[in-house]
């Protein structure tokens, strides 16, 4: 969430933020009528358009009163952006296309609440004796849609500091936030509430009392950086045990670049393909060794501290552990097994894999089967053997190195699913939600690659592991 550099000059700030149940729920069914309305209408006056153009009208029609939304709820702060940022990210497999594009736009918002407010709330967690311990920078480093980061130093010893505060009342607005979206969407009727959909929309419910226990993310970030403290590749900030409490964190300042930071993507390739390649190893390590990893892709959650380019090297910062989980043995395996099976393209271990997933329905025909198997084939394609299973000859270098930044592959295989889709909802089950935090876990691999335009031959790297 911190953007750990100078911060501009806030422009605006907030008092406070909108967590009352009756005054959230009043400003989404508001929303949600206005949008209801202008969506009967204009889809009434679409009836009499020409059966080849009724189709796309629909579609145009919903997105625009999807985007309407959108802009309600980012207005809101608090909880709730979270809610419709978490259900654009997996929510692709239960809500039109028109939705999830829209909710899409919700990023968190940059406007911070007044210090006054924010001061008040440390006061109330930590106390006026431990405040007092503690020089606080006034101006945010970064405000988001749940809490914002100050910096501050430790007066007795000088160290830099990082406060994590939580807006006041957000968590105990999620339980209503999320109330107010549920009803929202049976209300526009914009996707059916089936057993299905209730399944999700309680993982979104688990991901965002994740989102607000600070002491959860507390205890992950100490993990992680007791797992890395030797490894000097990465930085895990440290917990200041002694200025955190509910509803705040204190970690060590650690500093950085942006991933696609100018500075850094005008690193020599060398330097970037080392950057890239830590990180890679890091992604499958998670994967295959612990088990349990960070799950949100936001760049935001990566910082790069540039050495020297000789004795002392990059180090990737990893912050913000709120989105970490632990995998169950029933999805890890299966998952781990589809990726060896497609880095062997073993098309019969594959199939076992997917089968251990209950991807297929009884009836799905072996055609269906083998068309999501060569999406597999293809997903792996940075990290096969580019001598056995050579990826077109545009993507390799001299040396045989995968071009990651002018790798179609996402396009590619957008392409090829896209085809199946119509026989995907007939065929296949909705996959398990931890598959998909999986997927989303390797697909932020692919775009932090992509972004700093690594060449590397990936099989290197995941072979190790197989």
């Amino acid at each position: 969430m911190a953007k750990h550099s100078k911060p501009e000059k806030t422009k605006t700030t907030l008092k406070r933020v909108k967590t009352g149940a009756f005054e959230r729920r009043f400003s989404m069914a508001r929303a949600g009528l206005v949008a209801g309305t202008r969506l009967a209408a204009q889809s009434a006056g679409n009836m009499f358009s020409t059966k080849e153009h009724r189709t796309q009208r629909q579609k145009d029609i919903l997105s625009r009163q999807a985007h309407y939304l959108a802009d309600e709820i980012g207005k809101l702060k608090g909880s709730i952006v979270k809610i419709g940022q978490m259900m654009a990210l997996y929510g692709e497999h239960f809500l039109p296309v028109e939705v999830t594009e829209a909710l899409h736009t919700l990023e968190d918002d940059t406007t911070a609440l007044e210090w006054t407010t924010i001061y008040e709330e440390l006061e109330d967690e930590l106390g006026p004796e431990r405040l007092a311990l503690l020089e606080i920078e006034e101006e945010p480093l970064g405000a988001a849609s749940i809490g914002q980061v100050h910096k501050a130093v430790i007066k007795a010893t000088g160290e830099e500091i990082c406060l994590k505060i939580q807006y006041p009342g957000v968590a105990e607005a999620v339980d209503s936030d999320l109330g107010a979206v549920e009803t929202l969407l049976r209300m526009l009727k914009i996707v059916p509430i089936t057993e299905e959909f209730k399944t999700w929309f309680q993982e979104i419910r688990e991901m965002m009392y994740r989102e607000v226990d600070y002491e959860h993310e507390r205890d992950k970030t100490k993990l992680f950086h007791q797992r890395l403290a030797d490894d000097p590749r990465f930085i895990v900030p440290r917990i200041y045990d002694q200025f955190c409490s509910k509803r705040v964190i204190a970690t060590s300042y650690e500093g950085g670049l942006d991933i696609d930071a100018p500075e850094t993507k005008a690193l020599p390739q060398a330097r970037r393909n080392r950057i890239c390649r830590n990180a890679l190893e890091l992604c499958w390590k998670e994967v295959f060794e612990w088990g349990e990893m960070q799950t949100d892709p936001n760049f935001g959650n990566y910082f790069v501290r540039l050495g020297d380019g000789e004795d002392e090297p990059d180090r990737v910062v990893l912050i913000d552990f709120g989105a970490v989980r632990e995998f169950s043995p029933a999805t890890l395996e299966p998952g781990r097994q589809i990726v060896r099976a497609a880095y062997l393209h073993d098309e019969e271990m594959l199939l076992q894999g997917l089968e251990s997933l209950r991807l297929f329905r009884p009836e799905t025909p072996q055609s269906a089967k083998r068309g999501l198997v060569q999406l597999c084939f293809m997903a792996i394609e940075p990290f096969a053997d580019p001598e056995k299973f050579p990826p077109p000859d545009f993507l390799l270098t001299e040396n045989n190195e995968y071009k990651w930044a002018e790798s179609n592959l996402p396009a590619r295989l957008s392409m090829k699913a896209g085809l199946s889709a119509a026989s995907a909802n007939r065929h296949f089950t909705i996959p398990p939600r931890e598959l998909m935090f999986l997927v989303r876990k390797i697909m932020g691999a692919y775009t932090f690659m992509s972004v700093l335009g690594a060449e590397l031959k990936g099989c290197e790297i995941l072979e190790p592991y197989i």
